[in-house]
This record gives C-alpha cells, sequence and structure tokens, in this order.
C-alpha cells in the first residue's frame, strides 16, 4: 500500500535530560495546509480501502437494526411531574418527555427539531424542585462547549440563557425556582434568573472538575471536587447562609478517597466512601459535624463486591453493589443498615441510576441491561419486595442466542485479571475482538451493544477484559493502573490475549484489539509492546502521544490519572510506555485502523495523526495503517445514524483482516 507523504522533521526536545524525537509535530496543527492535505489524502486512501470491505453494508444493516432496541431512561419525579429520556428506532437522538399530572406526555426538547442536521446534541438537563423550569445544556459538532438555557415547560419558552462554557455543568436549583448553582469555565457560580451570566457569583474560583447536590428541601448544598484519585468535599446550610456567600464547611479534604453526600429526609448526612474502605462503605453523620472522625459506618465494607449507589424509599435503604462486575442490589434497614434481602433482578447483568419521589415513597425506579437485554427501566416496590418491569427499551430486536464465560487469568505480575467471552456455541480459534478500557475508575460491565452482538452473531468472540485502571474491583484496582503502575494496565491486556489464545478461542492471525480513548491508549500500547499477538487493531479516539498530551484537550485533567512530563520522574513513566514514542522501524505491525473526529475537546485528534504517521513509515509487512477522520461529531454523544456508520466499519475491519465470515447467517431471538 502508497502511503501519502509524511516528512520527517529533525525535532527533538531535551526533556530532564532525555532527549525525545518528534518527527511529527507539524501534524499537531490541524489547521496548516500541510496537514489538511496530509489528512486529506488519509480520507482518500480509507474509503478506498473501506469500500473494498468485504459485507460493510451488511454490517452497517445488522449494526442499525440491533440499534433499534432505542433507549429510555430513568425517570426523575419534580413536583407531580415526570421527566424521561428516549429514543426510538426512528430518532437519531434521545429526546427529554415530560409528563404532567394528568398523565399526558408531551415533548420538552427534541434535538433534531431544534437542528435537522443531527448535530446538535442535549448534554444535561435538570428541572428545579417544582417542576416547573428546567435547565438545559446544548452543544454542536460534538465539541461539548455547552450552552445552558432555561425552559418554562408549561410554555416551552426559552426564559433564560445562553450562558456558555458549561461542559456538563451540575445544576442544583434553589426551591424558589429563581436561582440555581451551576459551573462555569470549572468554577462554581450562582445564577439568578433574568441577570447576565456576567454578574454571577462565583462561589469557588479555583477551577477545577466539580459536583454539586442540593437536598430534597433546598436547604443543604453539597460541592465536591476532583482532588488526585479522590475528591475534596464541603456542606452548606442554605437557612442560616446566603445563596451568594454559602457558609461551606469542609467534609473531606485531601483524604485520597472518593466521597458521595446527601441529605436525606430524616436530616442525616449520608456519605458513599472509600475512606478506609477501597471497595466501599455506607456512613452517616449529623450535617452539624461533618467531618469524617463524626462518620458512623451504616453499611460496612463487603470484601468482595463494590459499592455503586443509594437511594432511599420509607424505611429502606437500598444498596448497589458491582460483585466482579455484575450487579446485585440490597434492601437494609434505614436506621441501622441491617441487611433485608436482595432486590430480584432480571438476570446477571448491570443494575443502576436508582431514582426515588423526593417527597418520599416506597418505589424505586433503576435500569436494567445484560448482553442480550436492552436497557429497560424496572421499579421495585419495598412494601411487598417486588420488582416489576416499568418501561421496556422501545423497540423489539432479534438477537443472537449466545453464551456468556468469565475467564480469569494471571497478568505478569501473578495478580488475578477477569474477563467475560461472548461467543455462539461451538468450539475451535475463531476471529476474535479483545476490548479494554483500564482508566479512571471506569468498570466494564454487562451490557447491551448493538457493536458486539453482530460480531458474536457472525460467528466470532468478543472478549471484555476487566483491567486493571478500572473500577472493577475497587479503588486499590484503579490505583493499580495509573501513575507510575500504568504499565499493569497493558500487561493485563496481553495476558487477556494470551489466555483467548491458550484457551484456544483464538490464534494471533484472528484476534483483533479494539479500545477508544484512555482505551485507545491502551490497544496503541498492546501494539506496540506486543504487534505478534495481534493480526488487526482498531485505535478510536486515542491518546497516543503521552509526552505531550496535557497540552491540547482535557490533558491538564488527567495528570491525576498519567502524570506530567513537567516532572522527571513522571516523564520517566510516560516514555515507557508513550505508543508514539514506541513505534520501531522495520516491525510487521497489525493491521491498524485509528479514527478521529472533528469535533473532539477531550482528546486531540493530533495524537492519531502522528501515530499514524510513524506507524505508516515505520512498518515492514504489508498489513494497512489507515486513518478514519469524521467531521461534525467529538469525543461522546452522537446522532444514531453516525453511531452506527462508525460501528459497521470498526466491525467491517477488523472481520476483513482477522478473518471473520460476513454472511450474518445465524439464529436470533426476540428481546426487549
Amino acid at each position: 500500500m502508497i502511503y501519502p507523504p509524511a516528512e520527517r522533521h529533525p525535532v527533538v526536545d531535551h526533556l530532564h535530560g532525555h532527549a525525545v524525537p518528534d518527527p511529527y509535530r507539524w501534524l499537531e496543527d490541524p489547521d496548516s495546509p500541510e496537514t489538511r492535505s496530509w489528512t486529506d489524502a488519509q480520507g482518500e486512501l480509507w474509503r478506498e480501502h473501506a469500500g473494498a470491505l468485504p459485507g460493510r453494508h451488511r454490517w452497517h444493516s445488522r449494526v442499525a437494526a440491533l440499534t433499534g432496541a432505542g433507549t429510555v431512561g430513568t425517570p426523575m419525579w419534580r413536583g407531580g411531574s415526570r421527566f424521561f429520556l428516549r429514543r426510538t428506532a426512528r430518532q437519531e437522538h434521545a429526546v427529554l418527555y415530560r409528563t404532567g399530572p394528568d398523565g399526558v406526555e408531551e415533548t420538552l426538547i427534541d434535538p433534531m427539531e431544534l437542528d435537522p442536521s443531527g448535530l446538535t446534541t442535549l448534554d444535561h438537563w435538570q428541572p428545579d424542585l417544582d417542576g416547573g423550569l428546567v435547565a438545559y445544556q446544548l452543544s454542536r459538532s460534538g465539541d461539548e462547549r455547552s450552552e445552558l438555557r432555561v425552559m418554562d415547560v408549561v410554555t416551552r419558552r426559552v426564559v433564560d440563557g445562553p450562558i456558555d462554557r458549561c461542559r456538563y455543568a451540575p445544576v442544583a436549583w434553589l426551591p424558589d425556582g429563581k436561582a440555581f448553582f451551576y459551573v462555569r469555565s470549572r468554577q462554581v457560580r450562582l445564577h439568578r434568573l433574568g441577570t447576565p451570566a456576567e454578574d454571577d457569583a462565583v462561589i469557588m474560583g479555583e477551577e477545577r472538575s466539580y459536583g454539586l447536590g442540593i437536598s430534597y428541601n433546598g436547604r443543604w448544598l453539597t460541592v465536591s471536587a476532583m482532588a488526585g484519585d479522590g475528591n475534596d468535599l464541603w456542606l452548606a446550610d442554605l437557612s442560616s447562609s446566603s445563596p451568594e456567600r454559602p457558609d461551606l464547611r469542609v467534609v473531606q479534604r485531601a483524604a485520597g478517597a472518593m466521597t458521595v453526600p446527601a441529605v436525606g429526609r430524616d436530616g442525616r448526612l449520608y456519605l458513599l466512601t472509600t475512606l478506609d474502605a477501597p471497595r466501599g462503605r455506607l456512613c452517616v453523620a449529623d450535617p452539624a459535624r461533618p467531618g469524617p472522625e463524626h462518620w458512623i459506618d451504616l453499611v460496612g465494607e463487603d470484601p468482595e463486591a463494590v459499592i455503586g449507589e443509594f437511594a432511599i424509599a420509607g424505611q429502606a435503604l437500598l444498596v448497589s453493589r458491582t460483585r466482579h462486575a455484575v450487579s446485585e442490589i440490597g434492601v437494609h434497614d434505614l436506621t441501622t443498615g441491617r441487611r433485608r434481602g436482595p432486590v430480584p433482578l432480571p438476570g446477571l447483568g448491570s443494575a443502576g441510576g436508582m431514582t426515588t419521589r423526593p417527597e418520599g415513597g416506597h418505589e424505586v425506579w433503576f435500569t436494567y441491561t445484560d448482553s442480550v437485554t436492552p436497557a429497560g427501566v424496572y421499579r421495585y416496590d419495598t412494601r411487598t419486595g417486588r420488582t416489576s418491569l416499568w418501561s421496556a427499551a422501545p423497540g423489539a430486536v432479534e438477537v443472537p442466542e449466545l453464551e456468556v464465560r468469565q475467564v480469569v487469568c494471571a497478568s505478569a505480575d501473578g495478580t488475578p485479571v477477569r474477563m467475560v467471552v461472548l461467543a455462539r456455541p461451538g468450539s475451535g480459534p475463531r476471529p476474535t475482538i479483545l476490548y479494554g478500557y483500564g482508566g479512571f475508575g471506569l468498570s466494564l460491565t454487562p451490557s447491551y451493544s448493538s457493536y458486539v452482538l453482530p460480531w458474536v452473531e457472525a460467528g466470532g468472540v468478543f472478549a471484555l477484559a476487566q483491567l486493571r485502571g478500572g473500577g472493577e474491583e475497587g479503588a486499590d484496582w484503579h490505583r493499580d493502573g495509573m501513575l507510575e503502575r500504568k504499565q499493569n494496565v497493558f500487561d493485563d491486556f496481553a495476558a487477556a490475549a494470551e489466555k483467548l489464545v491458550a484457551d484456544g478461542w483464538t490464534t494471533p492471525e484472528r484476534l483483533g484489539a479494539c479500545g477508544e480513548s484512555n482505551g485507545g491508549l491502551l490497544v496503541g500500547a498492546a501494539l506496540t509492546q506486543r504487534p505478534d499477538l495481534f493480526a488487526a487493531v482498531v485505535c478510536s479516539a486515542p491518546l497516543l502521544d503521552m509526552v505531550r498530551y496535557e497540552r491540547s484537550g482535557l490533558g491538564p485533567a488527567w495528570r491525576s490519572e498519567y502524570g506530567s512530563a513537567e516532572d522527571p520522574e513522571q516523564l520517566g513513566w510516560l516514555l515507557g510506555y508513550s505508543p508514539y514514542h514506541r513505534v520501531t522501524d522495520g516491525v510487521d505491525y497489525p493491521a491498524t485502523l485509528l479514527t478521529t473526529f472533528g469535533g473532539d475537546s477531550r482528546v486531540d485528534p493530533m495524537h492519531a495523526r502522528k501515530m499514524c504517521a510513524a506507524l505508516q513509515a515505520a512498518t515492514s509487512g504489508s498489513r494497512p495503517i489507515l486513518l478514519r477522520h469524521e467531521g461534525g461529531v467529538g469525543h461522546g454523544s452522537r446522532s444514531a445514524g453516525r453511531a452506527v456508520g462508525l460501528a459497521a466499519d470498526m466491525l467491517a475491519f477488523l472481520a476483513a483482516h482477522t478473518g471473520l465470515d460476513t454472511s450474518l447467517d445465524t439464529g436470533t431471538r426476540t428481546a426487549r
């Protein structure tokens, strides 16, 4: 394959005694004529290759059909009204609906009505305490630089905004519905309706990643801010201090732990925390004495399961956990914390997003999904102890019959690492995709995927590796895959790949790797450290130049996860695995598809551009190195049609380069 020429420049940085070559730095500038010409040529090369991929249209059709299950979210109750998101098979984006006290369902915000091009997304929304107003945030072309507006839900009239620079800002309404706390430009502010945003009182001026919460009656304000691998936390009583100058009292600071607070209807401060409990515990305290020295355990740490969230309904306390990434929900006595029993769940899957009525009641709503079940909303009644389906996914789909197995392998240092393997019944090596993430404490749990199921349906194997760096086994599991221990993540992934080969699931000639964002870093490290293990790699929206990742996108916010090149010791960690810097001339690299998005404001597409140029120049083999660039979308939300197109291209590429038959003629069953 003849690649577009990419000139190597003699750029070398001298950092803390290291000579760091960067021959493709010129590709960091997206607007230079040279970069634009090179990117356009790469696009032509990708389209030529993609047009010849066997079964590409069939992949697209099948992914689209399975995406037709749609989505539905848990209800948020405010003042007798119910707010929720739903996307049907005919809709490109989820739509925000409201059902009033009269039971009539009405559309509040439909992104396609606002922008028929499909490039506008609804990033966040929050009704006020009586349900008369809703604050919502929109962004365009995937840039996630949201603008915040306020809508009157009766008249549909926008009564405030837009306020810019509100990327996924949490919103905490005051009880009178005339003001709210929010985050703008990484600062906590108070906005009063009808006043200029530039006049908003700054509550916390240090630029950090903040979370906000307010109690059911609007009395107690909680503010959290990320701090390393934990958070700092404050609590203010708004009945004794003004909203413009709330008396924020320290709950937790520099503790190296994550704590999620809430003040209940009983007046107690509830704290879900990893402080002195890596897998989490639930504590209570008096809001007047909120420090850790006054916390009392209500539900203690489980040695094998990780606490996720809690909800209060009547005198029942529901606590969700994941046991080796499979969800369970326990019912506890609200006063003593004593366990009463489990919440019945539909299967071995993922349950979460618990909601209750803020005025109290005996019901809890949550979502449930597993590998063959589209996410639906379930209702648990604390009086009867029964779980019932409350709102199914809006579309019926045909899903393949498959087997799910949990496999354990030993990483390089002997640590047991689990992965979930999905396949149709059968034996013998098959084309396989190994997927991983391994970062930021995020967990890979069972879920319905219109990307995974077509692969398994066609006879492939799909494996999800639960690597260190994630949250599947608690805070220590996360810490063991960050900073100076990041190499553990890549070792875990390699061990999972070797286990799939050793157990006869696949061979290196039939094994593909796939990862997105931090997972793109993962597979970038995998293909440069162990190119012998993989036939094909899809590396989507990746971080790859770990020496310069801090200089663009949200990179500065990730120093607590990866470290900083400004620190001599940490630069050594980063150089040790930075995929861009580990590309070596003369290696037969796997077939590699790098995907980037023009509106990505989290991870700069320059990572993939530079890596693509380096791999194309270095590889000694004939397997292709390709770049798929898509404008008009970003790192996160996108229209369903765009998501289908990306997934189909990724599957078609992996199928072609691992030898998967694309006939897709297999048995299915109906699921809702």
